[in-house]
């Protein structure tokens, strides 16, 4: 017997799930619910990526501005779906929506419940240094993140890997997990695991500000904010260099300097050396290998640094 499986989605995360899903002969996907195309930088129409998988199975698309709307929730009826999978849909699910399913709507989440519950957990899993991470279908509740899990599969953070690299991988191991989760669920074999309160985190949405750096953290801090922000809000800090204007600088690619335990300088005074930029931080040095100065292009740091003829007490700091 297979089952009937409506997908909600929009991001990239969710592209190797569904299509392994609509790729599947054990179950038939019936419909694809996902956020509705966007109008971008010029004018220009973005159509989101799960819209054009689903258009090349042939899958039915419904594209509401808000899933819990009676309207949206009668066309989730009428697919008489047994489950609802739901990746990177952007939306919290009310309880009439999670009513509809025979057997529940089934969320993949990029982290290791009940570990970094909430909108970034794949940025929060790099920032706050995690060493494993992984992946994990649960029920929905209408608590956020809260329901029993029903899969994981997990995964090493790999050194100098980014949210952005980090994600796909993510993404790519949802598959296999998500076809798993399915069968059991269709043999009545799935084992629904309560998540431990006591071990809750959780990782709100990012904001801009989060991309701006605070020298007086460890190098070690640094260089996991800067990987954790990519590619969103980004890594910033202002260049102040006596005589001119602060300028905005996206820090691009950076690595600690392993033998920089106590720098001896003020964290965020920059050392030119051999043309390699070294900047001192609460504790420890990092190396900027690549910058991007407002207004350009990223670019090697030792050749911005020799073109834009710092002064001798050059830093990075805040806007101000």
């Amino acid at each position: 017997m297979s089952l009937r499986i409506a997908l909600l989605g929009t991001g990239e995360f969710a592209l190797p799930s569904f299509r392994a899903l609509m790729k599947s002969s054990a179950h038939d996907v019936v419909g694809v619910c996902t956020q509705p195309d966007r109008t971008g930088r010029g004018h220009h129409r973005h159509v989101n990526p799960v819209k054009i998988v689903a258009e090349a199975f042939g899958v039915p698309v419904f594209q509401p501005e808000r899933v819990n709307t009676p309207e949206s929730l009668s066309v989730l009826r009428e697919l008489n779906a047994d489950v609802f999978v739901v990746a990177a849909y952007g939306q919290i699910m009310k309880p009439d929506f999670l009513a509809i399913p025979r057997l529940g709507a089934f969320n993949l989440h990029g982290s290791l419940l009940p570990r970094h519950r909430g909108a970034a957990p794949v940025q929060y899993a790099i920032w706050k240094g995690d060493e494993q991470t992984g992946v994990t279908m649960f029920q929905i509740e209408p608590a956020l993140d809260s329901g029993p899990m029903v899969g994981k599969v997990e995964t090493s953070i790999q050194p100098g890997e980014t949210s952005g690299t980090l994600m796909l991988r993510l993404a790519d191991l949802s598959a296999e997990l998500t076809l798993t989760v399915l069968d059991q669920l269709d043999r009545a074999t799935a084992v629904f695991e309560p998540q431990d309160p006591s071990h809750v985190t959780l990782a709100p949405k990012l904001r801009k500000e989060d991309g701006i750096i605070d020298w007086k953290q460890t190098a070690t801090q640094v260089e996991r904010q800067v990987r954790a922000m990519q590619p969103w809000p980004k890594a910033v800090t202002w260049l102040h260099s006596a005589g001119r204007k602060p300028v905005r600088c996206i820090l691009s690619q950076i690595a600690v300097v392993a033998d920089s335990a106590a720098s001896g300088s003020r964290p965020g005074a920059i050392a030119i050396l051999d043309r390699n930029m070294f900047v001192s931080c609460g504790s420890g040095r990092i190396h900027i290998v690549k910058l991007q100065p407002e207004g350009k292009g990223a670019m090697d740091a030792g050749d911005f640094a020799n073109g834009y003829k710092l002064s001798d007490d050059a830093c990075f700091g805040s806007a101000t």
